[in-house]
């Protein structure tokens, strides 16, 4: 069914060019969108005219016209007048509908076979059938990438990506849930994760410049048949589920990057729990306060460097010392030891995972 948004529009336009005013009503008679009053027309004036066998009648000095589709849509086309320039302002009015409901049929069949693809619910042989018929090329270079907007109330985030990619006729975009857009990207000849990463950067900007949202892009491999396609959004999503663990920092998560994190991801909790005992015993990350926890990132992003992590956290050198210090006595680990700092990060990095299981 065709929005009321876009019939309004429709309308809006054909009496901007011609002057002449229209009205269109579905075939209960209620009204989609009007450019003129029209009380003096009833809901029983609209039906009758559409079960009649006329395709177009003048009715109250106005002309109907039928729009039927046996598939999806039925709609009735009145204007204002029943002179010849009405006429034929409202035969365009019906081929302008006409054509939009081919079109969203189309798109909805497109888009039906597009998710079913990614939830890996159809037959093998149905996907090559059904990309047949849909003109949807089967060996092509693509990859299936995952745009999560931190605000997921942001309406306009899938309009604004479609526009982005409106001219390429072999990316498809969709969305299975409210909180992220899909896109299966059709990267041509150049299989090479730097024109994805190139992509992803494009997002996330928009996101940032248009509609002043910030965004994270997670994507999967880079696939050229079209029954991977459901292996590479799995793939994206684990990515940016890991991303969302151990990468809060990421704005883009590729699978091909995902690093250790991808390991922890698929240890079993049990396991974790035996591992963070072992390590911190009594003294578990979540008892830490936020300045220790900040301080140990900030020694790990400065790769165990004393002086320029006290530089960038503004403090002396010998109050940094005294933290790293203050930190083995509770904890056994000397992060300042290049062994201790791995077993530590390692542990951060399995206690986040086991809250994120937790909360989950």
């Amino acid at each position: 069914m065709i929005s009321n948004k876009v019939i309004k529009k429709v309308i809006d336009d054909l009496k901007a060019i011609s002057k002449i005013d229209l009205c269109i009503a579905n075939s209960k008679g209620e009204i989609c969108a009007t450019t003129f009053n029209i009380d003096n027309i009833s809901k029983d004036y609209i039906i009758d005219f559409f079960n009649s066998m006329a395709e177009m009648q003048s009715i109250l000095n106005c002309n109907f016209f039928k729009v039927k589709d046996d598939i999806s849509s039925n709609y009735v086309v009145i204007t204002k007048g029943t002179t010849e320039d009405c006429y034929m302002i409202g035969k365009i009015c019906v081929s302008e509908l006409k054509n939009l409901i081919v079109a969203y049929r189309e798109r909805l069949d497109e888009n039906s076979f597009i998710q079913n693809l990614l939830l890996d619910n159809m037959l093998l042989v149905d996907i090559y059938n059904r990309a047949k018929k849909l003109e949807i090329e089967n060996n092509a270079n693509r990859v299936v990438m995952i745009v999560k907007p931190y605000d997921d109330k942001e309406s306009s985030s899938l309009e604004m990506i479609k526009n982005i990619f409106a001219e390429n006729e072999r990316d498809y975009i969709t969305a299975i849930d409210e909180k992220s857009i899909i896109i299966i990207k059709d990267i041509g000849q150049d299989v090479c994760y730097k024109e994805v990463e190139k992509v992803a950067n494009i997002l996330v900007d928009m996101f940032n410049t248009e509609i002043m949202v910030k965004a994270k892009v997670a994507y999967g491999t880079i696939i050229n048949d079209l029954k991977y396609i459901s292996k590479s959004y799995k793939e994206a999503k684990m990515s940016m589920e890991v991303g969302d663990i151990f990468y809060e920092g990421k704005n883009i998560i590729g699978y091909n990057t995902l690093g250790i994190g991808r390991l922890i991801y698929q240890l079993p909790v049990n396991l974790c729990k035996m591992f963070i005992n072992e390590v911190f015993e009594d003294n578990l990350p979540a008892t830490f306060d936020e300045e220790t926890i900040t301080t140990i990132h900030k020694f790990f992003e400065n790769n165990l460097n004393i002086s320029e992590t006290a530089r960038k956290l503004y403090i002396h050198r010998n109050t940094l010392v005294y933290k790293l210090e203050k930190l083995e006595k509770e904890t056994g680990l000397d992060i300042r030891l290049f062994d201790d700092a791995l077993t530590f990060k390692l542990a951060l990095m399995v206690s986040n995972y086991m809250k994120y299981m937790n909360n989950k």
